[in-house]
């Protein structure tokens, strides 16, 4: 079966029924593997922005209070009244954040698939659970490195890398044929833009800092937006036109992004038509949300015709749709370039007992570009 304790610490969030976010680090049991079953030893974990939900349980982290003790520290924090209905199925029950890292196999179920994978460097997939020293997982929830790359290489190689991806074959499946990706100059972003430039699909990126733009045409981004400059919404219009991307991705969510994506897209399809419609343009227009960066309410303004589309988009739904055999192509894709187009790159590394100091906490809560954290669980 392998060799492993029989309990190891965890990163717990805790909410509350009086409206309270507790965090606390608790020794919790090892679960023994079932037949197609690993033990991975968690050395690292990336702290993305679809971890804040769970681990945060959208408390006011300005109220957020130190407690506990050094090698134990715990944080308390207040959620706002009107946010609690929402988190009602969560009350009083103690969840282990972390969905994905990077590890090695410490132990392994009776099965061929599983034992094939002991002493192996994967990366797991844990919907949970992995800010903590070890997580059993499913075979099918490992993607194994190539010789020679470690658990902290390996620790990023799902969310980012198969959302990135993913956002490609959707603007292949729906029948586009360039695509917009806003907060672009995240870790995600930098491997979209690589992933685009191997595929030869042009992409138009949306930042908002001058130094973020610079970044990306560093990595050799044609089409960049700063939306901090006074001709953002042209430059906008004009990447959108000599790109063709009428499908956005936007990982902020709320404000008028997607309004000003559906806008700018149909600003640049008027511009190429040949005739006036009272109904707009015939272009088809797609903004998927699948962020929340910004957590106001989406404001659309409807003065973009009626070819037009705003919706979700999530990971697992798009693997499941894709189905197993392309899903298999996509994660070897990220198992050969781990170290190129899905390299990331960290603002700090940190223990279980740093995730859980106030100062720290409060700066990775701000999903800032650039201050991706990776928690270390073994230390």
């Amino acid at each position: 079966m392998g060799d492993y304790p029989a309990q190891g610490l965890q990163l717990r969030s805790l909410v509350t029924s009086s409206g309270k976010l507790e965090l606390s680090l608790e020794e919790v049991e090892v679960t023994p593997p079932g037949p197609m079953d690993v033990v991975v030893e968690v050395h690292a974990s990336p702290i993305n922005p679809s971890d804040l939900g769970l681990l945060l349980g959208m408390a006011d982290v300005s109220t957020a209070v130190q407690g506990g003790t050094a090698d134990r520290p715990t944080i308390s924090a207040d959620i706002p009244t009107g946010l609690l209905p929402g988190l009602k199925g969560r009350f009083d029950e103690s969840m282990p954040p972390g969905n994905e890292g990077g590890g090695i196999v410490v132990g392994a179920g009776e099965s061929d698939e599983a034992q094939a994978l002991l002493g192996k460097t994967v990366g797991g997939l844990g919907g949970g659970g992995m800010y903590g020293q070890y997580r059993t997982l499913n075979v099918h929830q490992c993607l194994v490195m190539n010789e020679g790359v470690g658990p902290e290489e390996a620790a990023s190689c799902f969310v980012n890398p198969l959302t990135a991806l993913g956002m490609v074959e959707t603007m292949r499946m729906e029948g586009f044929s360039g695509l917009c990706h806003t907060a672009a100059a995240s870790n995600l972003g930098q491997m979209l833009q690589k992933i685009c430039l191997a595929d030869g699909v042009p992409l138009v990126n949306v930042v908002r800092k001058p130094e973020q733009a610079e970044l990306l045409r560093g990595i050799g981004a044609a089409y960049v937006c700063d939306s901090s400059t006074d001709s953002f919404r042209q430059d906008l219009i004009d990447a959108i036109g000599a790109a063709g991307a009428y499908i956005a991705f936007d990982a902020t969510g709320g404000g008028d992004l997607a309004d000003e994506l559906l806008r700018a897209m149909e600003a640049a399809a008027i511009a190429t038509a040949s005739e006036y419609s009272r109904y707009g343009s015939t272009q088809h227009k797609q903004v998927y949300i699948y962020g929340g960066l910004e957590r106001s309410p989406t404001v659309l303004k409807r003065n973009y015709g009626m070819a037009w589309n705003l919706g979700g988009w999530l990971l697992t739904p798009f693997l499941q749709k894709v189905g197993r055999e392309k899903g298999a192509e996509l994660r070897q894709r990220v198992a050969d370039e781990i170290r190129t187009t899905f390299a990331s790159h960290y603002a700090a590394e940190i223990s279980l007992q740093a995730a859980l100091d106030l100062d720290t906490l409060k700066t990775y809560a701000q999903m800032s570009t650039g201050q991706k954290y990776l928690v270390k669980p073994q230390g």
